[in-house]
């Protein structure tokens, strides 16, 4: 039975993105004003994370705000879609996208290419890929068939995919001078975690990239990603003042700051802060 809601899923999702633009996008509007309702338990995530980020916003400025940012969760079905399904050509000759600073990337060492948790990130890194060799670092599917899914849809943007759970495969990929995507804004425990600021609250943030830099001395690039009109952006940037000892907070003040920038595309549905404010108390 899973295998055949599986296939009606893919199916169904592959039409979707066959559709014309305003057809895809008028059927996002509907599902995202369908779904509008904080008895999701990912949009009472959403919520709470915006309200702890937000303080000072009054009550319809932060509706607003989640509003858009459900508008963008749902529009990430088409754009994962189109970053899964959809060939370099067909993406190049209707997609607007445009890329700053791609020279970057061609260093005489590895980099370790953080980036944030936006809703389009799947598109963001595709797109990255049809343009720059990159590698990726993915926590696995709870789904066996989804996983088979997204690795398939992955493998189109980048060379090869580890699992965060064994850095000893990217990092060897960094010390043969590859570039590696890794975000580090996800709470996954407080196992090798150090607790950062972000957005003046604590939270838990894997030590991973303090073991990164001591062992491949790679270069830190950011990858900041957002939309403007109807184009997506991708700028590669450097990190200015990056200091060994006080390395994670400052990548997760860096990526504040992108986020702030546009706040409506952020992935506020996940747990940020649930080791550092609790599950239930914060979350439930």
């Amino acid at each position: 039975m899973k295998k055949i809601n599986s296939y009606i899923l893919y199916f169904c999702w592959k039409l979707l993105i066959s559709m014309p633009t305003k057809i895809r996008s008028s059927l996002v509007s509907l599902l995202a004003k369908h779904l509008n309702s904080t008895n999701f338990k990912r949009n009472k995530y959403a919520i709470s994370n915006l309200k702890q980020c937000f303080p000072d916003l009054d009550k319809h400025t932060l509706q607003n705000l989640y509003t858009k940012n459900l508008y963008s969760l749902y529009s990430a079905i088409s754009h994962t879609g189109i970053a899964w399904f959809w060939n370099d050509e067909k993406i190049d000759a209707n997609f607007n996208y445009r890329i700053h600073n791609l020279n970057l990337l061609k260093q005489d060492s590895g980099v370790l290419l953080i980036f944030k948790h936006s809703h389009h990130l799947e598109l963001d890194t595709r797109i990255l890929g049809m343009h720059a060799e990159i590698y990726g670092v993915e926590r696995r599917h709870n789904s066996d068939e989804m996983q088979q899914l997204q690795e398939k849809g992955r493998l189109k943007g980048v060379k090869g995919l580890a699992d965060k759970n064994k850095p000893l495969t990217f990092i060897r990929w960094l010390k043969n001078k590859k570039i590696v995507l890794y975000a580090i804004d996800q709470d996954y425990g407080l196992e090798n975690t150090t607790e950062v600021l972000f957005f003046n609250t604590k939270c838990s943030t894997t030590n991973a990239p303090i073991k990164i830099l001591k062992s491949t001395q790679c270069k830190v690039l950011f990858l900041n990603s957002f939309f403007k009109d109807d184009e997506l952006v991708l700028s590669i940037e450097e990190i200015n003042n990056l200091k060994s000892e006080s390395v994670l907070q400052d990548l997760t003040t860096h990526i504040e700051t992108k986020i702030r920038e546009h706040p409506e595309e952020y992935l506020w549905q996940h747990r940020r802060f649930k080791s550092t404010l609790g599950k239930k108390y914060f979350y439930g």
